[in-house]
């Protein structure tokens, strides 16, 4: 039999006004609704409503993961510095990581992911082909200490997260690993009631070759992505790749010298020579592992950082300051072009060879004209850098992406074997020679999608959560008199007589005002009044979502929420 909990004995205090600092819808209306309370900037503490719904969701995922053969263990959260150390990541991570000392001076850190120590403890475990494969998964709090942490619990320096490892000793049993988890991940979007898309992705600091994110379009979302109307591609921004057709051959008249005073700019050269900006070169100087690289686009494009530090990963790239201007003459701030430079150049497959533009001509207040990729400057290194623009042509079909906001809320990653080769993970294969084990990786936000649920699914009234995952399946509401509060409560034991999770707001001295107020603030999926026909054993049922009541005999209702 599920429990009843009272209004009057639940930890609440909802509020009538948004939090000053919020920013995002789920922000304010987990604040406002009681759900969460800020402990320190990107921590939150979580009250009964909340821990109800991230239970739930914890719930969800382990019932998907057990169905798939994983197995839940749980690794410390406390990390020793060598194992991260050993796979470079120590360093990769920079300020992301918390990083402490204990008393005798060695050093820890809080652990972002667990990649390293999962190895470890399955190389302990594990020693012949017969162990594997094996799933091992578990439900942990997470720690990265973000700059500027915002939007609530969407991104916190400690968070909740499901993360999971495969261990195969084939490629094609990695392949048979990611596809379960992949379906996986479908069922536990589609169970807690998340609109979400699957795209393509880069794997960052996590290693590995193929990866995938599922994302919760939202306007608070932190993430860009793509996808096409014309077919089912659809990744995020940073793993779009272009190519560039072949250029025709064109006959380019020789570079010229222009005076062009003033114009440090791309907007200030092309409206001083009257050509459009897409007819210019736009060269950023970024320095990669502390070395002065020059990165070229064309003019109307941005460069994207992001994707250009994916490529290079795990070189570190930074911008140039003015003290790396000093004692080098040959880099004129605002007149750089890459003819004539004796530095790595950069571009993007736009700038083909044979195509030719107005680029800077390395001496103050000067550009040049008819600078012809291959004829005049070399490209080391071709790398899709721009950021993507609406319309940009799809990789896959031609036709014109569209961009959207969204939240991850999951990532798959097929690592392949980098943190095997780290830690030397082998195990006795069938011929009797070591196998170097293959891995997959795989993360669940679970804080992060109680976030992204709360931002597809709430109204202008407040929280509206899927029956799955609230905290409640039905919040009985008395209106205030004896008779009215006696039904509720009687109605109340009979529902959860039934198995229903019930919440009833009994609280006496509350106008009923105040009362349906807060049932809509908390979002619980059906609300039932016990009102003004009390008397006649008659009672409102209310669907949260739609908005919908009708006035039911209690037998009508309960027989209506038991279906």
């Amino acid at each position: 039999m599920s429990q009843v909990q009272r209004m009057s004995r639940l930890m609440v205090k909802t509020l009538r006004d948004d939090p000053a600092d919020a920013e995002t819808l789920s922000h304010k209306l987990l604040v406002r609704a009681g759900y969460v309370r800020r402990t320190s900037a990107g921590i939150w503490s979580w009250l009964p409503l909340g821990k109800k719904v991230l239970d739930n969701i914890s719930r969800v995922v382990r019932e998907e993961m057990d169905a798939i053969g994983a197995q839940e263990v749980l690794l410390p959260a406390l990390l020793p510095k060598e194992p991260y150390e050993a796979s470079g990541r120590w360093e990769e991570y920079g300020d992301l990581l918390f990083r402490l000392k204990d008393r005798k001076g060695a050093d820890y850190l809080l652990g972002p992911t667990h990649e390293e120590i999962f190895t470890q403890v399955v190389k302990d475990q594990c020693t012949s082909y017969k162990d594997l494969p094996v799933m091992l998964y578990q439900i942990q709090t997470k720690y990265r200490d973000e700059a500027r942490p915002r939007s609530g619990v969407l991104r916190g320096r400690e968070f909740q997260m499901k993360d999971s490892y495969s261990f195969d000793t084939t490629d094609e049993g990695l392949a048979e690993s990611y596809a379960l988890h992949r379906a996986a991940y479908q069922k536990i979007f589609a169970r807690i009631g998340l609109d979400y898309r699957i795209v393509s992705a880069v794997s960052g600091a996590m290693g590995g070759s193929a990866s995938e994110e599922f994302l919760a379009p939202a306007a608070a979302g932190e993430d860009t992505f793509v996808d096409c109307p014309a077919c089912d591609y659809a990744a995020n921004t940073e793993a779009v790749t272009f190519s560039a057709p072949a250029a025709e051959p064109v006959e380019h008249g020789s570079v010229e010298e222009l005076d062009t005073p003033d114009t440090p700019t791309i907007e200030t050269l092309a409206a001083h020579l009257g050509v459009p900006a897409s007819a210019t070169l736009k060269n950023l100087l970024v320095k990669v592992d502390g070395e002065i690289t020059l990165v070229g686009v064309p003019g109307d494009r941005e460069v994207d950082l992001g994707k250009l530090g994916e490529h290079l990963a795990p070189a570190v790239v930074e911008l140039v300051t003015a003290e790396d201007f000093v004692d080098r003459p040959e880099l004129v701030r605002g007149y750089v072009g890459p003819q004539g430079l004796k530095i790595r150049y950069i571009a993007d497959p736009r700038v083909a060879a044979g195509t030719a533009w107005v680029t800077g001509a390395n001496k103050p207040d000067t550009h040049a004209r008819n600078v012809v990729a291959g004829r005049d400057f070399e490209v080391d290194q071709y790398l899709d850098v721009v950021v993507v623009e609406e319309g940009d042509p799809c990789p896959a079909c031609g036709s014109g992406l569209k961009l959207d906001r969204a939240i991850e809320i999951g990532h798959i990653f097929q690592l392949g074997r980098k943190y095997a080769d780290t830690f030397q993970l082998d195990v006795l294969g069938q011929q009797g020679k070591p196998v170097r084990v293959t891995m997959g990786s795989y993360g669940v936000g679970v804080s992060r999608a109680v976030a992204a649920l709360a931002e597809q699914s709430a109204d202008e009234q407040g929280l509206c959560w899927p029956r799955e995952i609230a905290p409640a399946d039905v919040h009985v509401v008395a209106a205030g008199k004896a008779l009215q509060t006696e039904l509720a409560l009687d109605v109340s034991e009979q529902l959860s007589s039934a198995g229903l999770r019930v919440l009833v707001d009994e609280r006496p001295g509350v106008s009923p005002g105040v009362k349906f107020t807060d049932a809509e603030l908390i979002g619980v999926p059906h609300i039932l009044v016990a009102g003004r026909r009390s008397a006649e054993g008659v009672v409102e049922l209310k669907d949260r979502r739609t908005g919908e009541r009708e006035e039911l005999t209690v037998a009508e209702a309960i027989a209506r929420l038991t279906a």
